[in-house]
């Protein structure tokens, strides 16, 4: 058994999460499934980003405390991981006292390294972002915030500074080195190009308390709060107990993945490595930045007033069917588009028309035919199915590995496409006209295998349904890559419910 830490961005709690975050989860929680299945011990971490001055005005702006306004949407975000079968192991909160208290080691530590000093400066803040600009960095947005394109205030201060410029000769040669630890490559040649193009700022991890008072009191200067990105990056050792427990550090870092979004890969393929480096310990070894959803030509974002809730998708269509839909629409890594016609068409298509229809109509055979006792000792892989499944066994893992999770679900549903084909050709009703009831047995039996080791396959992209699948077909089965071997004595008593994802009616 190995390892695996796989970690999701904390969420900003301006506001209740959307379908973005969703996907970010989701898509974690199928990798976390798919480790465990495979043998790993996983651990997943999520969590909330609680800090910064944009919470407080929200907080005032809903006419709520501030710490009552952070619980309440944190509690949002925990209600649609649970809405959203999000299998995590710990749900970190940036206001938790454990985490604050690694927050004050980390900079005691980067301070006692010489790491970090104070001076006075002067920057444009965009404060939707949280961020920092040169006169320089504004001038080519046209005076505006280059990530998000809004104003930026003028900033002078004192404030504290991490020596990150220190760094930068380090970075590009571990970037070199590991040329797979930013995915995909295209976000690997953009951190290269950033850096090829920019000489590293030292990086402010302060705010005076005068402007910014909702924070991590600065360990060194009690007139500051720490810099609520600096402060959210090291939820991912605090997390992991970083300054309470080092065996359990040990264990579990450095993290496998740090799984985001594309507009946070700066923070965490520059920022983040260079401070782990800093403190003694190995940078995480994959950041994986995806891309957006899309309506149209615009990002989906809280900021331009065009958020899909994922609560309101979930009780139109359910949580698995929207599972599947962003897993297996674009490829991890793509911007994609979002519409009800595209979610439709996938459901009537690949999960009506397809799986459903193939268990639904072999239960009913096997409970029509058989009262749906079916069992043989000879239940060999037919021929048919032989080059689908084997695509699916030698390929599925490697798929599974690289966050190829729309490719893995081709194949699946290749083979499931196999199987419907396998009943047009046989025509079971023939048999049982022709009182062959032996073949009709073990060419059920013959499909309530396949069907079996799909659920097991489809497990880390639809939980719920693989469940569903195999309570129909009367097996309890553990969830494991070890069980998809093909039986040639298998049985079944089958309980036939209501079809997994009945058709949409667009009409």
């Amino acid at each position: 058994m190995g390892k695996f830490y796989l970690t999701t961005p904390i969420y900003y709690v301006n506001a209740s999460p959307h379908i973005g975050h969703a996907y970010t989860n989701i898509i974690s929680d199928c990798l976390g499934r798919f480790k465990r299945i495979k043998g790993d011990e996983v651990f997943f971490l999520t969590g909330t980003d609680e800090h910064g001055e944009k919470i407080k005005k929200a907080a005032l702006a809903d006419n709520t405390d501030v710490l009552d306004f952070v619980n309440n949407v944190s509690d949002n975000f925990k209600n649609l991981w649970e809405k959203l079968n999000i299998s995590y192991d710990c749900f970190i909160r940036t206001t938790d006292s454990a985490h604050k208290e690694a927050v004050k080691q980390v900079i005691i530590k980067l301070n006692e390294n010489g790491d970090i000093y104070k001076a006075k400066y002067s920057a444009f803040y965009c404060m939707p972002c949280e961020s920092f600009w040169t006169d320089t960095q504004t001038k080519d947005a046209n005076g505006k915030c280059p990530l998000c394109s809004r104003e930026v205030e003028k900033v002078e201060e004192e404030n504290y500074f991490f020596k990150l410029s220190k760094y930068e000769d380090w970075l590009k040669q571990y970037l070199k080195d590991n040329p797979d630890c930013v995915r995909p490559k295209t976000r690997y040649n953009e951190v290269n190009g950033f850096l090829d193009n920019n000489k590293l700022a030292d990086l402010c991890i302060s705010r005076p308390k005068a402007r910014v008072s909702w924070g991590v009191e600065f360990p060194l200067d009690c007139e500051y709060v720490v810099y609520v990105w600096f402060d959210a990056l090291l939820n991912y050792l605090s997390g992991i107990g970083f300054g309470v427990d080092q065996e359990k550090v040990d264990k579990w870092w450095p993290a496998d993945v740090h799984l985001m979004a594309k507009d946070i890969l700066r923070h965490h393929a520059i920022f983040w490595p260079i401070m782990v480096h800093a403190l003694g310990l190995a940078p995480g070894k994959i950041v994986f930045a995806h891309g957006w959803w899309k309506i149209g030509d615009e990002k989906i974002s809280k900021s331009l007033g065009n958020i899909v809730n994922p609560l309101d998708v979930i009780k139109e269509i359910g949580v698995d069917a929207l599972r599947y839909f962003l897993l297996r629409e674009i490829p991890l890594g793509a911007d994609g588009n979002y519409s009800s016609e595209a979610i439709i068409t996938r459901i009537n298509s690949d999960l009506a028309n397809d799986v459903g229809n193939l268990v639904y109509r072999t239960l009913n055979m096997a409970e029509k035919y058989f009262q749906g006792d079916v069992s043989c000792d000879d239940c060999l892989l037919p021929v048919e199915f032989k080059q689908s499944l084997q695509a699916l066994s030698v390929r599925y893992i490697n798929l599974m590995d690289d966050l190829s999770f729309s490719k893995a679900l081709e194949l699946i549903f290749s083979f499931i496409g196999v199987m419907n084909k396998y009943i047009e050709d046989t025509k079971p009703w023939a048999l049982h006209k022709e009182n062959n009831l032996s073949r009709l047995k073990v060419f059920l039996c013959e499909l309530l295998e396949g069907i079996r080791i799909v659920s097991l396959y489809l497990y880390p992209f639809m939980p719920q349904t693989s469940e569903a699948i195999n309570k129909q077909l009367g097996i309890d089965l553990i969830f494991s890559l070890d069980n998809i071997q093909w039986r040639a004595k298998a049985g079944f008593s089958t309980k036939k419910g209501k079809p997994l994802f009945p058709r949409i009616d667009v009409s």
